[in-house]
């Protein structure tokens, strides 16, 4: 029946089926033999990957009887992907991984080459080291790894003179697999004893696996793990130059971060299904891969494409993926059958020794099936007839691993049959064992990896890099300023504050990089960034391309590598098509694996409303709400130049001290702005503080600047951006009326700052709040919603943007606020 097909329990019975029904071979053959005349795997090694798809297997029957009465929650299983593990054999064990939520038998296979000896563990490039040609080779398009090609070397299955002892690398007998099945069944019962998420999602990562978590987001790892590749090139030149000391690139740089080093020829592996090739996502990565390597860039990655044909209930056309992956320019194509064992690896064996040595990326498309459906709720008899799901059945890649070792002799029918139930046995006895584990108990559980803060650390940290600055860093200093420091340059504006913190951002963080659209040889469309790749070399600071999800995608995975990344979004609209690189991927790492990994960085974004002569909703947008809904992500916006250049240093520090992810929201129409009051007053133009100051001018994340107008008794205006300079018109107005004004900038729109808030409102009573975003879903929302629940009594009113696009041209102003409108709406509230 139909309905038996799709069951745990008939998989388990035809598994079992196939087994019985192997015939014995003649002879039996030495495990430490190749597993066949000419293969380049030893029956041991077959073993071995065999042993890791029986615990991903049994893992997967384990999770769908948890889900049978109650306590599983999650049931997306890696049956009929199980061939990954072979892939996982062919890398070391110290690549980092990001890896597809089928990628269960990868994950049990490194788990126990980890448990290996390290002594033991062979390169598996020493097998395929004479695979493919020199450095210098060209880029191929669409060449499968089974083509012939002129300047072949000896194919990886061929003897490459030394003999592995254990390609795989693996420890053998449960034990090795043990603590990574302990991981997986403690994410599925969502076990706040599971060691990467603690419970806060079922994820495959573990730092001294060197494998970093991803979620079901699809394809959005991918920009990361192209940042990733990226940044571990870039440091391992900087090794090879000398310019960098330690054994290999360490991710964060301290404060709690705990992670295994990279080599620095490590290659970063990143597997996804083969519905994900058709999302935005991993068209920006491909592209993106591409894109540098045929400007001569090497990003040394190995994209695999587990492809069972479906995404969900939906087919991939026949020949679509290899067409598309093909097609690819600058990615090095591969291919193999997932359930043939011995040719995965030679086939995986052959991508990684051409990546490591190349630095260049490549994709292995790896064919499997999917058994059991997508998950335990898919009734796969919707959309699959009985004829296909026989057929994936037939081609059930553990079997094929079973039916390999049987007939070359290296173990009878029986002897995997007794080492499958063993495994399902230990597997069913951890299982009840992580049921009685504890869960997350309260909202603090949950929330308390998400983005940890040391206001105290932070500050240490500015005073340290103030001390560098001024003490042995002040010579660099001089010079990088051309011998004239920005504190003797005069009043600046905001701009040109912003470029003097980026230069000292740069001088007290070697690792910091600045990077995005027109940055680096333009100095940015604002000049923000003007000059600062002739001063720090076109290393750090470099041009993108033009793409917002992979700008950020390079700042998630340098971050990850332990660099300090800047990248920049040219506009704040510009963000919103990339805007889940920042939900999905920055914001969560720490959440799933409780602060293991890191992913420090400051996206600088140029946005708001009120530029003159150049409008339009693409360049004067006024969204923020998505950001503020981000938890975790830190917003600050700048109003005033002596506030920009403290608050950039503070998120740098956050960065560095906490892993944090932060934005710094630029107004754009401030960029240049001198006056205040009346032109030419230059009011709106301030000093950059020497090194010195910079411990007394200091602005810790969620903390408000006051400004009092006045007596400051009888109103209280609440704003930021914009709306500070228009407030504080305002206020001007008011006080000749004999209103004294309080004007409260919150500088940080996340998290906002409401002790500031509370006791600025509860001084006089009647508050204004200004927001320049819309009336609907803007900051001024999040605002009144701190009063109420602080329970003020006193009055209160907003002025607020229009829910509107902001039109191009003089129709703006009637959709933006105006200093007028908060004059009126100040008058209102004080008539009251």
């Amino acid at each position: 029946m139909l309905s038996d097909v799709t069951t745990p329990q008939d998989l388990d019975d035809r598994f079992r089926e196939t087994l019985a029904a192997l015939p014995a071979a003649e002879r039996r053959r030495d495990p430490a033999d190749p597993v066949t005349d000419d293969a380049p795997l030893t029956g041991a090694q077959v073993l071995d990957l065999f042993d890791a798809q029986v615990t991903s297997r049994q893992l997967d029957l384990a999770g769908r009887w948890l889900r049978s009465f109650g306590e599983g929650f999650y049931t997306i299983g890696s049956a009929g992907h199980e061939g990954n593990a072979a892939v996982a054999a062919a890398l070391r064990p110290t690549d980092p991984a990001l890896l597809h939520y089928r990628s269960g038998a990868f994950y049990c296979l490194r788990a126990a080459q980890a448990a290996a000896d390290p002594a033991l563990t062979p390169d598996p490039v020493q097998i395929a080291d004479a695979a493919r040609t020199a450095d210098s080779e060209p880029t191929v398009h669409g060449a499968s790894a089974h083509e012939p090609e002129s300047t072949a070397g000896p194919r990886a299955s061929e003897p490459s003179g030394t003999e592995p002892t254990s390609a795989t690398g693996a420890a053998t007998g449960f034990e090795a697999y043990a603590d990574a099945a302990r991981d997986v069944l403690r994410g599925m019962v969502a076990s706040s004893l599971e060691p990467i998420a603690g419970g806060r999602h079922k994820v495959f990562g573990r730092a001294d696996l060197a494998i970093v978590p991803t979620t079901s987001t699809i394809a959005s790892h991918l920009p990361r793990a192209v940042g990733m590749g990226l940044a571990v090139e870039r440091l391992r030149r900087l090794d090879s130059v000398g310019r960098r000391t330690g054994a290999g690139v360490r991710v964060g740089s301290g404060a709690g971060a705990a992670h295994a080093p990279w080599p620095p020829d490590a290659i970063v592996v990143c597997s996804f299904g083969d519905a994900s090739v058709n999302h935005a996502s991993a068209t920006a990565a491909f592209n993106t891969a591409g894109w540098y390597d045929h400007a001569g860039l090497r990003i040394p990655v190995l994209f695999v494409c587990e492809d069972n044909g479906l995404g969900i209930s939906v087919r991939s056309p026949e020949g679509w993926v290899e067409a598309t992956l093909r097609a690819k320019p600058g990615i090095r194509y591969f291919s193999a059958d997932g359930a043939d064992p011995v040719g995965t690896y030679a086939v995986a064996a052959e991508a990684a020794a051409w990546v490591r040595r190349n630095r260049r990326p490549a994709v292995l498309h790896l064919r499997t099936v999917r058994l059991m459906g997508h998950a335990g709720a898919d009734a796969e008899s919707a959309y699959r007839s009985p004829a296909e799901l026989a057929e994936d059945l037939d081609r059930d890649p553990v079997a094929a691993t079973a039916r390999l070792l049987v007939d070359a002799g290296v173990a009878t029918g029986e002897e995997l049959l007794a080492r499958y139930d063993e495994t399902g046995w230990q597997v069913r006895r951890l299982a009840e064992e992580v049921l009685g584990e504890p869960k997350l108990a309260s909202a603090a559980d949950v929330v308390s990896a998400l983005a940890p803060r040391r206001p105290v650390r932070v500050a240490r940290a500015v005073a340290d890099a103030a001390a560098r600055a001024s003490g042995p860093g002040a010579g660099a200093r001089e010079e990088a300023f051309g011998g004239k420091p920005p504190e003797l340059a005069g009043p600046m504006t905001l701009a040109q504050s912003i470029n003097a913190a980026l230069a000292d951002g740069m001088l007290d963080h070697p690792q910091m990089a600045v990077f995005g659209e027109d940055v680096a040889a333009k100095g940015g469309v604002y000049g923000v960034t003007k000059g600062l790749r002739d001063r720090f070399g076109a290393a750090r600071v470099f041009d993108t391309l033009l793409d917002e999800t992979s700008v950020l995608g390079l700042g998630l995975g340098a971050g990850l590598a332990g660099m300090l990344p800047v990248p920049e979004i040219q506009y704040l609209a510009y963000l919103h098509n990339a805007e889940d690189q920042l939900r999905g991927e920055a914001a969560t790492m720490r959440f799933f694996s409780q602060g293991a990994f890191r992913n420090p960085m400051v996206v600088r974004v140029a946005g708001l409303a009120y530029q003159e002569g150049f409008g339009g909703h693409f360049h004067n947008d006024n969204s923020v709400a998505v950001l503020r809904d981000v938890p975790g992500l830190v917003v600050a916006v700048p109003a005033r130049p002596d506030d920009a250049a403290p608050m950039l240093r503070t998120c740098l520090a956050s960065a560095a001290v906490d892993g944090s992810v932060c934005v710094f929201l630029e107004p754009i129409a401030l960029y240049h702005t001198r006056d205040l009051y009346a032109e030419g007053d230059g009011e709106w133009l301030a000093g950059y503080p020497e090194p010195g100051g910079w411990v007394a001018g200091h602005v810790p994340i969620g903390r408000a600047r006051v400004y009092r107008v006045g007596s400051a008794d009888d109103l209280t205006i609440i704003t930021f951006g914009n709306g500070v300079r228009m407030s504080l018109r305002a206020a001007a107005v008011l006080a000749e009326e004999g209103v004294g004004t309080r004007v409260v900038d919150l500088r940080w729109l996340a998290p906002l700052p409401v002790a500031d808030i509370i006791r600025e409102s509860s001084a006089t009573g009647r508050v204004l709040v200004v927001d320049e975003t819309r009336r609907s879903g803007g900051v001024g929302e999040g605002v009144i919603a701190a009063l109420v629940d602080a329970g003020y009594v006193g009055a209160a009113r907003r002025v607020a943007g229009v829910d509107s696009f902001v039109p191009l041209g003089p129709a703006a102003l009637h959709v933006l606020v105006s200093a007028e409108a908060i004059t009126d709406g100040a008058r209102t509230l004080l008539a009251r």
